[in-house]
């Protein structure tokens, strides 16, 4: 497998790891309170890449179902306000949502904010370790009105 990056200075470097790519798969347990609840998921992340022994490759975060989202976040208490804040501006839960009226769940603010994020976070990492940047957390979103259990997926490949 061929790796090509650019460092800082615009000079191309080229690694090589040879190797049999692997697949592996790992699961990690989250109970929420819901409504906007941000989980920072960043050390279980890399403990699941640790346990694998990989060094090169991409790592996928998912959250199964239609109200929980991944993304990236600097994890502190304003950052994590002004996200809430923000859904609530721009998705507020008391407003009219199909949704609640077709399934009467209360929840059709949930899913269009989960929609808006996405289910989904692919990071590289390289000599085992993710390559995000120095602030940057990885956070699961439960957007769902009520407390719930969640079981993200990870899924690394890699040499």
């Amino acid at each position: 497998m061929k790796h090509e990056t650019v460092n800082t200075d615009c000079a191309p470097r080229t690694r090589q790891r040879e190797g049999l790519v692997r697949v592996v798969t790992e699961y990690i347990e989250l109970a929420t309170p819901g409504n906007a609840h941000i989980a920072r998921i960043t050390d279980q992340v890399k403990a699941a890449l640790a346990h694998t022994g990989l060094l090169d490759g991409t790592l996928t975060v998912f959250a199964p179902g239609a109200t929980g989202a991944v993304t990236t976040i600097e994890f502190e208490p304003g950052v994590v306000a002004d996200v809430q804040k923000l859904f609530d501006t721009i998705v507020p839960p008391g407003k009219h949502y199909q949704h609640n009226v077709n399934l009467g769940d209360g929840n059709g603010h949930s899913h269009v904010r989960a929609g808006l994020l996405g289910p989904s976070l692919t990071i590289p990492f390289v000599d085992g370790v993710m390559t995000l940047g120095r602030w940057q957390e990885i956070v699961f979103v439960d957007f769902d009105a009520r407390p719930r259990e969640r079981r993200l997926v990870v899924q690394m490949l890699g040499v």
